[in-house]
C-alpha cells in the first residue's frame, strides 16, 4: 500500500475521533493494525455511556463522514446499540456501551505490540 494511501487513513482515524469526542465518547482507543491484517488500517473503539448514546456516536461518525465525501460501506448493530460497527474500509470503528466492551476486550485481541502508537503516528 503507498503512503498516500496510508496519509488517508491516518487522517480519516483522525477525523473519526474528533467525530466521537465532539459527542462525547468515553475511552477512545485507536489501533493500527496494518502489520496485522490486510482488511483495515486502523481499528477505533470507544465507548457510549448508554445504547441511545452509541447510536449518537455512530450518528455523527456517520453524518461527517458523509459530509466529507467518504460514507460508510456499512453499519451493523445499530439496531441493539450494545456493539455498533462503522465500516470506513480503511478505519473501521467500533462503538460500545462499556459492558459488551469490558466482554470482548477488542484491544486485547488486536493490540500488535510492535506496531506505532496513533499519537506518534499523529505527531501528538
Amino acid at each position: 500500500m503507498s503512503n498516500c494511501m496510508y496519509d488517508f487513513s491516518e487522517k480519516l482515524a483522525h477525523d473519526v475521533v474528533a467525530d466521537l469526542e465532539a459527542v462525547k465518547a468515553t475511552d477512545i482507543t485507536v489501533l493500527d493494525v496494518r502489520n496485522l491484517t490486510g482488511v483495515t488500517d486502523f481499528m477505533i473503539v470507544a465507548t457510549g455511556r448508554s445504547k441511545r448514546h452509541a447510536r449518537a456516536l455512530v450518528e455523527n461518525v456517520v453524518l461527517a463522514t458523509k459530509r466529507a465525501g467518504h460514507p460508510p460501506l456499512g453499519v451493523e448493530g445499530e439496531q441493539y446499540g450494545e456493539w455498533i460497527l462503522v465500516d470506513l474500509c480503511d478505519v473501521v470503528v467500533h462503538v460500545m456501551v462499556s459492558e459488551a466492551r469490558d466482554l470482548y476486550q477488542l484491544e486485547r485481541l488486536w493490540r500488535d505490540p510492535n506496531a506505532p502508537r496513533f499519537s506518534a503516528i499523529m505527531g501528538k
